[in-house]
């Protein structure tokens, strides 16, 4: 009896594991690729995606944001992996908030749509310091992004890291799960012979890296011209339509379409007409192009110290067809979304036809795709930038706007054109709000809301941090804990000296890296400079009122996030490189070797008053009327 329930025991348990594996292998999906395009489960298919980053937007928006994006006609959802918000320390490791990359890859996956994820784990992205963590550059021997051991080292990690994880929720798509591509390095390709004879040999180390990371689904290379087999290289720019893969057997794939670019401290808002959006995409698919992706679709926001560049602003906005709120920006959202409606309908010739192309003028041309069941779809373009123009298609006349493309479905009717913008337009205005006394307010009599102030102390606060002859890197020495570094030193002027008695000025003289200043001289402010997104260094002049004796100088650096992209942009330093007094009466004085105090960020950031229970640390002033354009100020409300 006993050996017959054993006999059975083991039958039930055969039969639970087959049925185990025979389930797990129905949820798998196969993803290959062919010369024309992604194959999934066998078919070839034409896909639209959308870049959506998870840290720069809440939890809360990301259902909304990926349903808004699948309404537009999007398929699949892309996002950078962001190795600085992730690796905290070596081997510390953060998920949690707007970092829960596994919440956001499972919303997409709800939504039933497919994910590209972008490992990178360099992602330049306009983020800080490119998504490597600061506290890599400071292990001995490192070198970013070329052959050097330290750097392989810590990227294999990570990336191994991410792969590990995405493997154990079964994301890849071999596993059942949404993600059809990976992506490993980015825009290597641009820079690659700037790094010598390490250059070529890191792109193919992390090739085959990522390769051997078996996730059963293909590698993508953006911007990688010489991306080794099986890796597929890719293109990014405004215009992809005369992009050609490396290899006749690869698809023609688009990681980057940017349908806005971000925007600098200082700068106008970027905007791209939703018309040429539309006509850069409509010409990557009439010319052989398979996969579209909009860098970005929604950009959101830039929290904390997360901006790179430097004075990269942090509204990541981007002009995406989902504002930086999460709203569609129209007429772009819906103009494109009208745009994927008519590829759509041509993805069957297309895919399963070879183009046949048609000269219908100097400027003027049509792709028509044929394929073995008799569809047709057909793709007339026009590049004159300034003359409409009417053509002869298959013996029937076809008027055609300025730049634009007309996309017909069946070869005879236009379903749509790129320049004819159908869908409705709205503006979104920001109008300050002033803000009143809440009618719950014990203060009835109140008439405007109490503000509290709190203003720091120009230069040392506490004790010094450390003195040293000359000037250190602002970078180097805060290592990316805080933007603000002080420097102060001071110099004795002579009770005879002509500018006391004769009321003239001595100027002060100084000249920085970057990216931006306040001068105090003897608590007083002087004045603020800055560089800017063009070029970080700056000098900053201005006229100083001394006294007899000592005479104290506070210069305030601070750095507006660090270098995000470039060759060896890891070496990019910021801070003082000279400080003079004009003017006095044995000639200029070169503050520059004196020993200088420094101090690593701002009391107030020290003391966390901008947390609950760091607020009481300081005297709050009490204010109606808050001080404007004080520098050192904090508020509360």
């Amino acid at each position: 009896m006993a050996k017959r329930n054993f006999s059975f025991a083991i039958l039930l348990f055969f039969f639970f594991f087959l049925f185990f594996f025979l389930f797990s292998f129905s949820l798998a999906t196969n993803v290959s690729y062919d010369h024309r395009s992604l194959i999934i489960d066998g078919q070839r298919k034409l896909l639209l995606s959308a870049s959506i980053h998870y840290p720069r937007s809440v939890p809360g928006m990301w259902p909304g944001l990926i349903k808004t994006a699948k309404e537009g006609g999007i398929d699949v959802i892309e996002t950078y992996v962001f190795w600085n918000g992730h690796e905290l320390s070596p081997g510390n490791y953060y998920f949690g908030g707007r970092y829960n990359l596994v919440k956001f890859v499972k919303i997409v996956q709800q939504a039933g749509m497919h994910l590209i994820l972008r490992i990178g784990p360099f992602v330049a992205a306009e983020w800080n310091f490119g998504g490597v963590p600061v506290w890599l550059h400071y292990v001995p021997g490192t070198v970013f992004r070329t052959d050097n051991e330290p750097f392989k080292h810590h990227m294999q990690n990570f990336t191994t890291y991410i792969v590990n994880m995405m493997k154990r929720e079964k994301f890849f798509a071999s596993q059942g799960g949404p993600i059809i591509l990976a992506q490993i390095e980015n825009e290597y390709g641009d820079i690659e012979r700037i790094y010598g004879d390490g250059g070529k040999p890191y792109a193919m180390w992390a090739a085959k890296m990522a390769v051997a990371q078996d996730i059963g689904v293909p590698w993508i290379m953006c911007q990688q011209y010489d991306a080794p087999d099986p890796v597929i290289n890719t293109c990014n720019s405004f215009y992809c339509d005369q992009f050609t893969p490396n290899s006749p057997n690869k698809p023609k794939f688009w990681t980057e379409n940017w349908p806005g670019w971000f925007k600098t401290f200082g700068s106008r808002d970027p905007h791209r007409p939703p018309e040429d959006v539309a006509f850069a995409v409509a010409r990557f698919f009439q010319k052989g192009g398979s996969l579209n992706n909009y860098y970005m679709y929604h950009g959101g926001t830039n929290f904390g110290r997360t901006s790179g560049g430097p004075f990269i602003t942090t509204s990541y906005d981007y002009d995406a067809p989902i504002d930086e709120y999460g709203i569609a920006r129209l007429p772009k959202w819906g103009h494109l979304k009208q745009l994927h409606e008519a590829i759509k309908l041509c993805e069957h010739p297309m895919l399963h036809g070879e183009p046949t192309l048609l000269s219908l003028g100097s400027l003027q041309e049509a792709d028509v795709y044929t394929d073995s069941s008799g569809g047709c779809a057909a793709f007339i373009s026009n590049m004159d930038e300034e003359n409409e123009k009417t053509v002869y298609f298959q013996n029937v006349s076809y008027h055609l706007p300025p730049w634009s493309v007309s996309i017909l479905p069946d070869c005879k009717n236009v379903a749509f054109n790129t320049a004819k913008v159908g869908h409705q337009t709205s503006i979104m205005e920001m109008v300050p709000e002033y803000l009143q006394a809440s009618m719950t307010s014990p203060d009835k009599e109140s008439k405007a809301p109490k503000w509290g102030v709190y203003v720091e102390k120009a230069g040392i606060w506490g004790e010094a941090d450390f003195v040293k002859n000359g000037f250190v890197d602002h970078i180097n020495t805060t290592k990316d804990t805080t933007d603000y570094l002080w420097y102060t030193t001071s110099f004795y002027v002579n009770e005879n000296e002509e500018i006391l008695s004769n009321r003239n000025q001595a100027t002060l003289v100084i000249s920085s890296k970057g990216h931006a200043l306040h001068a105090f001289v003897n608590q007083k402010l002087q004045g603020s400079a800055s560089g800017n997104g063009l070029n970080s260094t700056f000098d900053f002049e201005s006229p100083i009122l001394l006294k007899a004796g000592k005479n104290e100088i506070s210069l305030l650096s601070m750095t507006v996030g660090l270098q995000n992209a470039g060759p060896f942009y890891e070496w990019v330093g910021a801070g003082l490189t000279s400080v003079k007094v004009k003017g006095l009466k044995n000639g200029t004085v070169d503050l520059s070797s004196n020993a200088w105090t420094y101090k690593i960020g701002l009391e107030g950031e020290h003391l966390k008053i901008y947390q609950a229970n760091g607020l009481n640390s300081v005297k709050w002033q009490s204010t109606s009327e808050p001080p404007k354009n004080q520098p050192l100020t904090w508020y509360k409300l």
